[in-house]
């Protein structure tokens, strides 16, 4: 499968999305993650209800993300697709899908840049007036949500990562978190050409991450560098 095929089979798919076939299963020591897909897509059951981690938003948080209602995130960036299904689930209802949530993604591009800043110390490029991969959805029935974007690159100080924000639709923050990746699938990742090597922060190393990991990583990821990726992950709020 190209890019393009899989990036349009995202578009005609969002409602009904299926993990790609290829599952990455070794893990390196530091990524405490079973790699295959769960069958219920990546959910957690009543014994695993805990809050997911609280992080920061960075310093580069989406601006007017209401202006970003969209599934496909990536613009004119390029890179290896990932196509992501988030499912909000609400730990004071034990566990149950959280419908009708806003849910707001934000991350880098291959070579590490944001777009809505720029031209400054933390990030010399300057993207002051584009708006790419960054998106707004609103969880269904399922308490699901499908961003269609590109893997994320690294920047120093940093493992890999995609920020998310769960509000209410009055805009009241309920989590803002963050998503990791496993090492065996970003090295195979930056191995190609277009991204910039190994990351300078691994996952153990990572100051974000270094208290939660096991909870910040992702469900699952699933796919190679020629296909793309498929990316599940259960957020919980409180």
């Amino acid at each position: 499968m190209d890019r393009k095929k899989f990036l349009t089979n995202g578009f005609l798919g969002l409602g009904a999305i299926a993990a790609l076939p290829t599952a990455i299963t070794s893990c390196s020591g530091d990524d405490k993650v079973d790699t295959a897909t769960p069958a219920n897509g990546g959910g957690n059951n009543s014994s695993d209800c805990v809050i997911s981690p609280t992080e920061t938003v960075g310093p580069f948080p989406i601006r007017t993300p209401a202006q970003y209602v969209r599934a496909s995130i990536f613009g004119d960036r390029t890179g290896i697709p990932l196509l992501m299904t988030l499912t909000i689930q609400d730990q004071s209802s034990d566990c149950s899908p959280l419908a009708g949530v806003l849910v707001d993604i934000w991350q880098c591009d291959k070579d590490g840049n944001y777009s809505q800043y720029g031209g400054n110390q933390l990030q010399t490029a300057n993207y002051n007036n584009q708006n790419f991969l960054r998106g707004r959805q609103t969880t269904d029935a399922n308490g699901q949500v499908s961003f269609i974007s590109i893997f994320p690159g690294w920047y120093p100080g940093r493992a890999p990562h995609i920020h998310v924000e769960v509000l209410t639709t009055s805009g009241t923050s309920l989590l803002v978190t963050q998503i990791a990746f496993p090492i065996s699938v970003y090295s195979a990742v930056y191995a190609t050409n277009g991204y910039n090597g190994a990351p300078d922060r691994s996952n153990a190393q990572d100051s974000i991450f270094s208290d939660s990991l096991s909870r910040n990583m992702a469900d699952s990821v699933t796919g190679n560098i020629v296909d793309g990726y498929t990316l599940f992950k259960t957020i919980t709020v409180g």
